[in-house]
């Protein structure tokens, strides 16, 4: 079986490429616009889902699908070319990584076109799978400063996830799809805290940070404005306590729990000092 990942030089794809190494029976290529960049040890494409006519010699022959878009305006266009692509090239299954709350109600604008992508997936003919995590616990490596924890959620609680863990979930999917054909999974790690909580687990102080200086100090830092101003979006949505639940969803694919703060601080040496 012929996977293809997409986002094969990202954080979440290049997790899952790792996982699927440990899978010999699978064929796995990854789609890439720079060859320079490509991951060592598999099979490489070249292709750009933002230009549909790049795609065809990178499907062919692909039975499963991993595909992951940048976040961004345009990623319902690089969605559906890959998914017509897929259709074209006789795609069997498609595993999409969605977003966490993806619906046509989400606070973000990231959520929604996600929602959109979601939507057209189904309706575009091969199996689906849509999985969809939370916030990433990766995210708050470099948050810490001189012993403090800076944030900007407040009080509001919410439910990380390891990318190793998605990357594991991922796999688990890839390597038998039919299983998990026609659901949607939403992947939280195994328990809601407060960035004030993973700050104390962590003998660290917390420091809240106003959202709207995030959004600033990406922007002067270069960030594309609408990645600054959806990141503000989804740290307001946090803030009001939108992403405080857990789901059974990993253990039940994976058969163990996802990684917890604790032990994700102590992989990456997250301490106060």
């Amino acid at each position: 079986m012929t996977i293809l990942v997409t986002g094969a030089t990202g954080t979440v794809s290049g997790a899952l490429l790792a996982e699927l190494a440990a899978h010999p029976s699978l064929k796995v290529r990854a789609l890439v616009r720079d060859p320079a960049k490509a991951p060592a040890g598999v099979e490489v494409a070249v292709g750009d889902l933002e230009q549909p006519h790049t795609l065809t010699d990178a499907f062919a022959g692909v039975e499963t699908l991993w595909l992951l878009t940048a976040m961004g305006p345009t990623a319902p266009h690089a969605s559906s070319n890959a998914l017509w692509a897929a259709r074209q090239a006789g795609v069997r299954h498609v595993v999409r990584l969605s977003a966490i709350g993806a619906a046509h109600d989400a606070p973000t604008r990231n959520g929604r076109l996600h929602a959109l992508s979601d939507a057209e997936l189904r309706a575009s003919g091969p199996a689906w799978t849509v999985i969809r995590p939370a916030f990433f616990l990766q995210n708050l490596l470099g948050s810490i400063n001189g012993g403090v924890l800076y944030g900007a959620t407040g009080q509001g609680r919410l439910s990380p996830i390891d990318v190793r863990d998605i990357a594991a979930f991922g796999a688990a999917v890839l390597a038998d799809p039919s299983r998990h054909a026609g659901r949607s999974y939403t992947i939280t790690g195994p328990e809601s805290l407060s960035m004030r909580d993973a700050a104390a687990r962590i003998g660290a102080a917390y420091q809240d940070v106003p959202a709207a200086d995030v959004v600033s100090g990406m922007r002067a830092a270069g960030m594309p404005d609408w990645v600054a101003d959806v990141t503000g979006e989804y740290l307001a949505a946090y803030a009001a306590d939108w992403g405080d639940f857990v789901t059974p969803d990993f253990a039940a694919v994976t058969g163990r729990p996802a990684r917890d703060f604790a032990v994700f601080a102590r992989d990456h040496g997250l301490t106060a000092s």
